[in-house]
């Protein structure tokens, strides 16, 4: 199958297409016009068959993709933080509807039988109602956003469904809970606590900065969501919304504790202000049993094994 990957150029673009050309799929994939250019070898990974450049907020780079070569779009391209979305709200929804809504647009003019995953997220679900009872998240659960961030995507989601309803566009919905790996950006939580505890052993320092530690997170490894991705591209069923989730919860105290051991330092969180979310989830775990039922797919990477992997990434 001939794949165009968004964002192949990111840090999930990247382990996406590694999973994809090793499964023998042709891939081609999306860089930032931006940059220098397509990135060269620093993946250590299989890299795209072929490179085009693409700015969703500039919509000539949008019609000029090659979308009638594709058999199949994967759409991870995004502003794709709560911090960065809400540091400038007006690029998020530029980006992440706007260009989520040009790329429909171009689909429908140019590949109407195309295929087309878009990649939301587990955080459209929001918090559960105060004094609710912890449970895992369903796809028949209300979206309900409580960040600039979970906004877009969710609007995005609209878009989507909305263009399958009246276009026939097989396209269908990825809803990835956190996920984590080698090579991922240190603004993300656990990057972000290996960084400052591997300072903090190499400094004698015993305390180490933090937001807050108290909530739930279902944590996957990015192998595997990648896996989960190019499941739903083959398996999934348009119109459908799909969880892409471990199904098990940890603290973010736990995450630091574990990192802590793993980086062999023994230092102890300290609450930053600067580092709180204004709006937290407290419980945020999901259910994959439509992805499971529909594709076969289940995590196969132990945490313990994600997280020493992200701890090695950053010493090499």
């Amino acid at each position: 199958m001939r794949v165009l990957v968004t964002g192949a150029d990111g840090f999930v673009g990247g382990w996406v297409v590694d999973a994809l050309v090793g499964d023998g799929h042709e891939v081609m994939g999306t860089y930032h016009p931006a940059t220098a250019g397509p990135p060269g070898d620093r993946w250590g990974r299989r890299r795209p068959h072929v490179w085009v450049p693409l700015d969703l907020t500039a919509p000539g780079t949008v019609t000029a993709l090659p979308l009638g070569d594709a058999d199949a779009i994967l759409h991870l391209a995004a502003v794709s933080s709560v911090r960065e979305a809400g540091a400038d709200g007006t690029r998020a929804w530029e980006v992440n509807l706007m260009g989520t809504v040009r790329l429909l647009r171009a689909l429908e003019d140019s590949a109407p039988a195309s295929r087309l995953v878009y990649v939301s997220s587990g955080e459209v679900y929001g918090a559960l109602p105060p004094g609710g009872a912890e449970r895992l998240r369903t796809e028949s659960d209300p979206v309900k956003p409580c960040s600039v961030y979970a906004a877009t995507k969710a609007a995005a989601e609209v878009a989507v469904l909305e263009t399958h309803r009246r276009s026939g566009l097989a396209a269908l919905i990825a809803r990835p809970f956190p996920h984590t790996g080698p090579g991922q950006d240190p603004a993300f939580v656990v990057p972000a606590f290996a960084r400052r505890l591997r300072a903090a052993r190499e400094a004698g320092r015993t305390e180490v900065r933090v937001g807050n530690l108290d909530p739930v997170r279902d944590l996957l490894d990015v192998r595997d969501v990648a896996r989960a991705y190019g499941a739903l591209l083959t398996g999934g069923q348009p119109g459908s919304v799909y969880n892409v989730a471990r199904g098990t919860g940890v603290s973010l105290d736990f995450l630091f504790a574990e990192l802590a051991r793993l980086t062999g330092v023994a230092a102890r969180p300290v609450p930053d202000p600067a580092l709180m979310r204004a709006v937290d989830i407290t419980h945020l775990v999901g259910d994959a049993g439509a992805l499971h039922r529909d594709t076969g797919w289940a995590p196969e990477t132990p945490l313990t094994q994600t997280l020493r992997d992200v701890v090695d990434a950053q010493t090499d």
